[in-house]
């Protein structure tokens, strides 16, 4: 095992090279429980919804995305259509407490989301019978499939159709390919990404996310979205352009006034995330 330090040791946010199992990848940490740690979603070329069937803000190149965030750690977020005009995003999506997309009928793959205090929940709505309190969200992602679940790693082929998913580099967890992923520990005070710098399959990236200490843990977009920068620098370019990525802001980043404004509301219960 190899860890080579990339951001300060005492940040709330922290990333470095690993590698575990003969896999090379890139670790952040986030402290969930620290005060400035504020996690939300970044779209292409500041859009103020996703991509949907309906309207388009396009796409944008990751460099861009990353200098106009300023964040502490940019990452690929879900997927979303490449082969349409229209670029459409997947899953229900909320950031800074607001929806940026929704769609009632929505069951495929897996939410991640944050409440109050950054406390975090993963849900897989096809594979389990538990209600998604939308309200209740600051910051929530639709991907997958899910990855480890209560601790051990859930994903087979059988999970994967069941979430609703039928191309072939995911239908086969075996199948190696440029990967992402995200999850947290057992005690909700740590979120886990990862960005793996060697292909590696579905079932790989989940033993990995469980040796890093995920107790929950889903795919995220993969391939040639794959992408991360930290503090302001690209270690993982992206191989397209983008619509959608998560941006992670703490002491040394931080958050524009506008989103901590909000998170202070969203924190007193001054407002909550409507359905549209």
């Amino acid at each position: 095992m190899t860890k080579t330090a990339i951001a300060q040791a005492n940040a709330p946010v922290q990333t470095t090279q690993r590698s575990l199992r003969g896999i090379a990848f890139y670790q952040t940490r986030v402290d969930l429980s620290h005060p400035q740690t504020l996690v939300t979603i970044g779209l292409a070329n500041n859009a103020p919804q996703a991509n949907s069937a309906e309207r388009t803000y396009g796409d944008e190149p990751f460099p861009q995305m990353v200098r106009r965030l300023q964040a502490a750690v940019v990452a690929n977020g879900t997927f979303f259509n490449t082969a349409a005009a229209h670029r459409e995003v997947m899953g229900n999506m909320v950031a800074g407490g607001r929806f940026l997309r929704y769609r009632a009928w929505e069951r495929r793959g897996t939410t991640l989301s944050l409440r109050q205090n950054n406390q975090p929940e993963m849900i897989t709505p096809n594979l389990e019978e538990r209600s998604r309190e939308w309200s209740q969200y600051w910051f929530s992602i639709t991907c997958g499939p899910r990855l480890v679940t209560n601790g051990r790693v859930s994903v087979t082929a059988e999970s994967v159709r069941a979430e609703g998913f039928t191309t072939a580099h995911l239908v086969n967890p075996q199948t190696p390919a440029a990967r992402s992923a995200i999850g947290f520990s057992q005690d909700g005070k740590q979120l886990l990404m990862v960005t793996f710098i060697d292909t590696v399959s579905l079932q790989g990236a989940a033993e990995v996310m469980r040796d890093i200490g995920a107790y929950q843990a889903m795919n995220l977009d993969g391939g040639a979205s794959v992408a991360l920068a930290s503090l302001g620098s690209v270690l993982y370019p992206a191989g397209r352009n983008l619509t959608n990525v998560i941006a992670v802001y703490d002491t040394t980043n931080a958050a524009p006034a506008a989103l901590q404004d909000a998170w202070r509301q969203f924190q007193q219960g001054e407002f909550r995330p409507e359905l549209p």
